[in-house]
């Protein structure tokens, strides 16, 4: 059955064609067949190769299937072919791709029922699936690269889904540009390495790097560095993390399978795929680490402000890959990947049990707009619960395990582990204070609007599917034995930390009950007086990113640009071709139409050619 890989990128691609072809007139219900159909149908034919994977022998390089379907490009002594690999990294990304974006469509085709653009958006949908796909199944870097920008393209697109509104289309435009700026970082990367490995195959680069470069040397820093930069783009960490909240214009499907589940985590997976350059880095992958803490406490931070259902959970999202970074900073990499699937399950459980809210309430995503909803919205209520104590970590959760095994290897780390580790457990605490902090404003207390359950299998069916997942997730293993190295120091913290490590979220909730429930005055408070109020402005403003990004980048250019309204350079090719016009009209003025004129002319020439003849 491996020999059926191919369909499973190429299955989502033929939905894509199908609906575009049809130029968004295919009735909705085949919209939906077609959409959601093509992703399961990917899905299907993933448990079949994955089955068949599972039953492989091992090799002497582990574990892993090569399928080449064609030489994609040749020139000189470079090749690269359109090639799919297949080992227990690429195996667990395909399933969480196919599998929670085939839910995500069901719910979808509820979702979006009575959008006028129900077809375009299955079209965009399927697309970005496909080249996700590419992404995480391209055994080089240009088949990679290729799937990256095709998640790019689509992000675009679903975000500004409705693009009659403005703010959208600045939205999808912000997230165009700022990705763009890491996949430039990313390109020249690729550049180097190619450069000097003379390769793209991801694994045949990573084993020539082995034994040509020691760690710590330059080539492997700027290399890293540089896909770094890719990662932080794609991933939304510091310093391109402000565009991912305002990704949360488009419809909440999108949110959940692009900003939750699949496109945000590429930066994840890229570093986990290439790890073998960041050992040979390890000054960059303990700034990974570095990066991921100070992203994760700032999302954190600003998660607690926000007022708008989506944004919170937008910037948990920012947050929660901060942990993944942490992990891949501190060399667990199959503690990041664990936790990449694991927060598949909750965040996208959470991102639709938020839209049926939203739906629920005629689109109102203000938190302070509603309240006391458990009593309306029960079905919705224990959805959301199981979400929030999945994130939160409560124990024999499926975040439980995968955070605390985060946790536990930060803090086994040898190299400044422990400073990380304070980091991640001062996130938990946050996570567990925002995240029931929105659950206790939009559940309980004074109920302010009346809403009605969302009915209906494609709705609720995908919800409890996500819901046993987020619960039971953490018990399945993994198959990264043979992708990833095992670590060098064993992760088995003290029993008084793994106390602290289970308290501190709990706290956090605990809090959250305190301050939004039992006390609401003292939140109030907070938050209009004083110092308070000054950093509930400073958190709200996302650290003041977007003000800092205008001053240092928008507002130059913009001056620069007035200053140079007339450009030089377009000067010259203005002056040039002023000249042709001006010789034109010379040339022009010599076409009288008398004859004698033009035979005056004619002779004039025939004795300026005889003088040449005679005196050159």
């Amino acid at each position: 059955m491996l020999d059926l890989l191919w369909l499973v990128p190429t299955i989502p691609f033929i939905g894509f064609l199908a609906l575009m072809l049809s130029a968004g007139k295919m009735p909705p219900f085949a919209a939906g067949l077609v959409g959601a159909g093509s992703i399961g149908l990917s899905f299907l034919v993933a448990c079949l190769v994955g089955v068949s994977y599972l039953n492989m022998e091992p090799t002497g390089e582990g574990i892993a299937y090569t399928q080449t379907l064609w030489t994609w490009l040749r020139v000189g002594d470079f090749s690269a072919g359109f090639s799919f690999y297949l080992d227990g990294l690429s195996l667990v990304m395909m399933f969480i791709i196919t599998g929670v974006g085939f839910l995500i469509h069901v719910y979808a085709t509820g979702y979006m029922k009575d959008d006028p653009g129900f077809a375009r958006f299955f079209c965009y949908m399927n697309l970005f699936v496909a080249a996700m796909l590419i992404l995480v199944l391209g055994d080089n870097l240009l088949l990679l690269f290729m799937g990256w920008e095709g998640v790019g393209l689509c992000s675009y697109l679903l975000i500004g889904f409705w693009y009659k509104d403005p703010h959208n289309g600045y939205a999808a435009r912000k997230a165009f540009v700022m990705t763009r700026v890491g996949d430039a970082s990313m390109a020249l990367g690729l550049f180097l390495i190619f450069m000097s490995l003379g390769t793209l195959d991801i694994q045949a680069a990573m084993s020539t790097a082995e034994s040509q470069w020691q760690p710590g040397s330059g080539m492997a820093v700027a290399i890293t560095l540089l896909l770094l930069g890719g990662a932080v783009g794609k991933s939304a960490q510091l310093p391109l993390q402000t565009w991912l909240p305002d990704a949360m214009a488009g419809p909440t499907p999108i949110s959940a399978l692009i900003h939750a589940a699949t496109m945000v985590t590429a930066g994840v997976y890229l570093i986990a795929r290439t790890h073998v350059f960041y050992e040979l880095a390890p000054s960059v992958q303990y700034l990974v680490g570095v990066i991921g803490v100070l992203t994760l406490l700032m999302a954190g931070f600003t998660a607690l402000v926000q007022n708008d259902i989506k944004k919170v959970l937008a910037f948990s999202t920012v947050s929660q890959i901060g942990y993944m970074f942490l992990a891949l900073g501190v060399g667990a990499w199959s503690s990041a990947v664990f936790h990449l699937m694991t927060h598949a399950f909750f965040k996208a459980l959470l991102f639709l049990t938020a839209g049926s809210i939203i739906l629920s309430m005629h689109h109102e995503q203000n938190i302070f707009k509603m309240g006391g909803l458990r009593r309306d919205l029960p079905f919705c209520f224990w959805m959301f619960l199981i979400g929030c104590l999945a994130l939160t970590a409560l124990p024999f959760t499926s975040g439980f395990f995968s955070k605390e095994e985060i946790l536990a290897e930060a803090l086994a780390s040898p190299d400044g582990g422990y400073l990380l580790w304070l980091g991640g457990l001062t996130g938990a605490f946050l996570t567990g204070l925002y995240s029931f902090r929105l659950l206790f404003l939009v559940f309980f207390g004074e109920k302010r609007h009346a809403a009605e359950e969302m009915k209906g299998s494609n709705l609720q069916l995908p919800l409890v599917i996500l819901a046993v997942f987020s619960i039971l997730g953490g018990y399945i293993a993994l198959p990264l034995d043979s992708v990833f190295p095992h670590a060098e120091h064993e992760a088995h913290p003290a029993l008084h930390y793994q106390i602290i490590m289970i308290a501190v979220p709990m706290l956090g909730i605990l809090l959250a009950w305190y301050l939004f429930v039992k006390r609401k005055d003292i939140s109030d408070r907070l938050a209009t007086d004083g110092m308070g109020k000054t950093l509930h402005r400073f958190f709200f403003s996302q650290w003041g990113m977007d003000w800092l990004y205008s001053l240092l980048f928008i507002k130059p250019y913009v001056w620069l640009s007035r200053i140079n309204r007339r450009d030089f350079v377009d000067a010259f090719y203005n002056g040039t071709a002023g000249l042709a016009r001006f010789a034109h009209g010379l040339l022009s003025d010599t076409q009288t139409g008398h004859l004698r004129w033009y035979v005056f002319c004619v002779g004039v020439g025939l004795l300026l050619l005889v003088s040449i003849g005679v005196f050159a």
